[in-house]
């Protein structure tokens, strides 16, 4: 039961998360997709515990249709205290739509492509 709990707590944590980075109307007037999309099929696969997983092709056709560099232009301090820019990368290259090396997002720059 208290795994249970402490999984719904860190789920909801997370989705708090997200919601304040895409439901922010900075992010979402200025960076084109499917902010509310990319929150609901995307979120397990940038948690920061864990390994690197191989996207959903739901969460990979969200991803094609979004600005990647917009949105890791308007990621914070306190996002990356709960999602791994690292696996955010990796989700976007598995996607088929890489971020180009020495994209910042958050304080995270990617290294390859």
């Amino acid at each position: 039961m208290a795994i249970s709990t402490t999984r719904f707590m860190f789920f909801a944590m997370l989705i708090c998360s997200f919601a304040a980075i895409f439901g922010n109307k900075m992010v979402s007037g200025q960076c084109s997709g499917d902010m509310q999309g990319l929150m609901e099929q995307c979120a397990k696969y940038v948690q920061k515990p864990g390994p690197m997983i191989q996207p959903s092709s739901a969460c990979c056709s969200v991803v094609r249709n979004v600005d990647l560099a917009c949105v890791c232009g308007h990621i914070t301090t306190e996002v990356e205290g709960i999602i791994s820019m690292e696996k955010a990368a990796f989700i976007a290259q598995a996607c088929g739509k890489p971020l180009a090396r020495g994209t910042r997002c958050g304080s995270y720059v990617v290294h390859g492509n």
